[in-house]
């Protein structure tokens, strides 16, 4: 699967979305329900009567529903788009729009070419979208869904794109069920946005609503598998455009990503997380992006679940390439990587540890003054750590590493001050873990005192008495 070359997405995977995408769409809630609601019987008759529709209108939805002539919409397609535009804008019970939506969808699914009788339709109102997206704002579950669905086949089959502000809109409103807890429908929200993301045009789009990060915050949450693997797959079609895929890892798409290949059970899921692996590395022009995020996911422990993949030898062929591909590169990158690369991929991650460099006094003899590269951003990521993080290794590590900056470079701090590191280390000192206050403790010594050489003396002592009361506490 992430083999195919071609830039262009949306004829790169053509035929994936309606059988392959939506494995599940048989068991998913949106289905069920509408496989209820086409069981119901519409009484059009009263609607005529009520004149909430005309005679005309009702003479084509009893001919459609009622009557069998399954072929009226490509028969008289203006009329037909006519009609389910007026129905939907006069008729207000949410059972009847419930199943004009389905009737609307059904044939659409038929037959993709027709999502044209609506969309080069004139409707009085001028504006296609304008009926459906009113329709996002009902309190029905089903009709905001539904006509979810509908909205996205019209905005995807169709060779004109869905206008701007219609468009944010609509993505907006999908960002938002996202985030909605216990959302019975995300599986459907999903779906559309599955459908969506394979359009370059509306990738960006998705982007400028804070939808990647939006992605990746209900990844980093616990979902289940199924919708674990739709919003997986929403990343893999959008790093198809190199810019987005340059731009994932700084919403942490790598680390999040990686916990879930470590965590993963299901084959399918497995398989699209090593996909956008591979685009991280494949799709980006930059070079040296295609590096960084190598040594990321060489950084989060990705090689050794690449070998427990190999051990299990797949069926799958793409897995077991994506799985070759990526040991060869990520091999490559550790073998060129210096002792600061290995560095700042680890603070760019987010996930300190106590590793060989951080403790190496020849590290930071040669490397402290790198730290102020690119405008600081090593030091600025520390100091956010600081105050964001919740890990007491993260933060124990950390207070070490400013610590051992100050000491390395001679306005170091001056600079952590600036940045607001020193009042950061020193909030610190009341913290719950007593590593993290032991190391707060001697980054504020650090960040204190001048004479170095006097420093080194006291914190030998204080290593010394710290390891006398361990023994005399031993003793007792």
């Amino acid at each position: 699967m992430a083999n195919i070359s071609d830039e262009n997405v949306s004829k790169l995977i053509p035929t994936l979305g309606d059988d392959k995408i939506d494995m599940i769409a048989a068991t998913s809630v949106l289905q069920i329900r509408a496989s209820e609601i086409r069981q119901s019987q519409i009484n059009w008759q009263s609607y005529l009567q009520s004149q909430m529709i005309t005679q005309r209108d009702h003479d084509f939805i009893v001919n459609l529903d009622q009557r069998g002539q399954k072929d009226l919409p490509d028969k008289n397609p203006e009329g037909c788009a006519d009609v389910f535009l007026n129905l939907l804008t006069h008729i207000s019970k949410d059972h009847t729009i419930q199943y004009i939506l389905v009737l609307i969808d059904d044939i659409l699914s038929e037959d993709k070419s027709r999502v044209k009788i609506f969309r080069e339709t004139r409707h009085s109102s001028g504006n296609i979208w304008q009926p459906f997206l009113n329709l996002l704002n009902r309190q029905d579950e089903f009709v905001q869904h539904m006509t979810a669905r509908i909205i996205a086949k019209l905005a995807c089959w169709h060779p004109q794109l869905m206008e701007k502000s219609d468009l944010h809109f609509y993505l907006s409103w999908l960002k938002d069920q996202l985030k909605m807890n216990n959302n019975d429908y995300i599986q459907s929200v999903a779906r559309c946005l599955q459908m969506m993301l394979r359009i370059d045009e509306y990738r960006f789009a998705f982007l400028s609503v804070d939808g990647i990060s939006t992605l990746l915050s209900i990844l980093a949450s616990r979902v289940n598998f199924q919708v674990q693997y739709q919003l997986v797959f929403c990343l893999w079609v959008l790093t198809f455009n190199p810019l987005l895929a340059e731009k994932m890892n700084k919403f942490n798409a790598i680390p999040i990503l990686a916990d879930i290949l470590s965590d993963s059970v299901k084959e399918k899921v497995t398989r699209i997380v090593l996909a956008v692996f591979r685009n991280l590395i494949e799709k980006p022009e930059d070079q040296q992006v295609a590096k960084e995020h190598c040594i990321a996911m060489v950084q989060c422990k990705v090689l050794k679940q690449l070998s427990i993949l190999e051990q299990k030898r797949s069926d799958d062929e793409d897995i077991m390439n994506d799985v070759e591909f990526l040991n060869e590169r990520l091999q490559a990158s550790v073998q060129d990587l210096s002792s600061f690369d290995q560095y700042a991929t680890e603070v760019k991650s987010g996930r300190l540890e106590w590793s060989p460099v951080h403790k190496s006094a020849k590290f930071w003899r040669e490397n402290a003054a790198r730290l102020n590269e690119r405008g600081q951003e090593l030091l600025r990521t520390l100091v956010h750590l600081l105050e964001k993080s919740r890990d007491p290794v993260v933060l124990a590590v950390a207070c070490y590493d400013v610590g051992e900056y100050v000491r390395h470079y001679p306005r170091g701090k001056h600079i952590i001050e600036q940045l607001g590191g020193k009042q950061r280390v020193m909030h610190l000192l009341s913290h719950d873990d007593p590593n993290v206050r032991y190391e707060a403790l001697l980054a504020v010594q650090k960040l204190m005192v001048h004479n170095w050489e006097y420093l080194g003396k006291q914190l030998e002592k204080e290593q010394i008495d710290k390891q006398a009361g361990t023994v005399v506490g031993a003793k007792a």
